[in-house]
């Protein structure tokens, strides 16, 4: 018997993908809306890349990094390879490189989107996601990188989110540093031990920068005080200049965003494939999963800061908003009275079965009120 024979279930969806149903769907749209409207008044231009590239395109440059999270297919017409988008952010960067690349500079754009992932590790088991994010494409600055934190700080305010914390790290710190010190052999083992924060592995894999590695395990904390802690070390280097600009960055947010909530962990690098400066990961006290991510790179050639927001996680966070009301209407009520029941807050769901009972019907279409005798009546 074939592996197919069987009719499937037309109710059966792959293993990561979902629908939103009414209320669901409407809630995401708004949520996005609300976001991205946020962006627009701060000067953030909206862009929308295609939901799929040829694979050389979106795979080229730091797009690299993202080939293990791709869906991939092959274009009926050409016979070449595609790729379905796992992030936005490289197809941001070609954008700007080529399609906007005689654009003054500095170029903030703004974009919103589906993505597919494979293997969508650190964010429970969904494989479509939807993105909302900002890049700004020009400067390299620690008032850059504050700008775009600043600016997500106000789009989750926007949506009501309580109990915010941005998580900052310089995966450039500890990465130099374990590659300038340690042997090729050991090297994988300790970033491993690092990665798991296990601090007795770290000492005993750390070799003559073991103490330097546990004092900034150690330093993991509010901002402020992990740059104290941190200030005693003795770095050097290109380390030194990571570090110098971490506290820049911790600085210039503080005089943007002076009440926002600032973490720091000092050897954070998972997840962070492309990414050349100091990284943001957004928490919320009101849920368990990751609200967004961003941080600094390079697009193309380009230094860039940008940051990704996740709308279905934002959501999720977000206090729950109120059911919109619904007002069961005849099917020739006039237009300015239509209009005035939008203009109050109510979707109107016309009548189409004269004979039905408007009452009875009213209920079973999950109306809340009745324009009954000229006027609204509750249900």
């Amino acid at each position: 018997m074939s592996l197919y024979s069987e009719r499937p279930s037309i109710a059966l969806l792959p293993s990561g993908f979902a629908d939103l149903l009414p209320g669901e769907a409407e809630a995401e749209a708004r949520g996005i809306a609300t976001v991205m409207e946020t962006f627009s008044r701060y000067g953030y231009e909206r862009v929308r890349p295609p939901l799929v590239e040829f694979e050389a395109s979106l795979l080229s440059g730091s797009g690299s990094s993202l080939a293990t999270q791709t869906f991939r297919l092959m274009d009926p017409e050409t016979h070449r390879m595609m790729a379905i988008r796992p992030d936005m952010t490289t197809q941001i960067a070609r954008i700007a490189s080529v399609r906007l690349k005689d654009v003054a500079r500095p170029l903030r754009l703004s974009y919103s989107g589906s993505c597919i992932v494979v293997g969508n590790q650190g964010r429970e088991a969904d494989r479509q996601i939807s993105q909302a994010g900002i890049e700004l494409i020009g400067p390299d600055s620690a008032q850059a990188d504050a700008e775009v934190v600043a600016l997500g700080a106000k789009a989750l305010a926007a949506l009501n989110i309580a109990g915010v914390s941005f998580d900052l790290s310089m995966p450039g710190m500890v990465l130099e540093l374990v590659e300038q010190s340690i042997d090729p052999e050991h090297k994988d083992a300790l970033l491993h031990a690092l990665d798991r924060k296990d601090v007795s592995a770290v000492g005993e894999l750390g070799g003559s920068i073991a103490d330097i590695l546990k004092a900034m395990l150690g330093a993991t904390g509010p901002a402020e005080q992990a740059l104290d802690k941190l200030a005693n070390l003795e770095f050097s280097g290109s380390v030194l200049a990571h570090f110098e600009r971490l506290r820049a960055s911790v600085k210039a947010i503080r005089e943007s965003a002076p009440q926002l909530h600032l973490t720091i962990d000092p050897v954070d690098f998972r997840g962070w494939q492309y990414h050349t400066g100091l990284c943001v990961t957004i928490f919320s006290t009101h849920s368990r999963e990751e609200l967004g991510r961003g941080g600094r790179y390079l697009a193309w050639d380009e230094p860039a800061c940008g940051l990704t927001l996740r709308p279905q996680a934002l959501l999720r966070a977000a206090p729950k908003g109120s059911v919109k009301l619904r007002c069961y209407v005849p099917a020739k009520l006039d237009d300015q009275q239509l209009s005035t029941l939008h203009d109050e807050g109510f979707a109107t769901v016309s009548a189409l079965d004269g004979a039905a009972d408007p009452m009875v019907e009213a209920q079973r279409l999950r109306c809340t009120h009745i324009w009954k005798d000229g006027a609204i009546s509750a249900l």
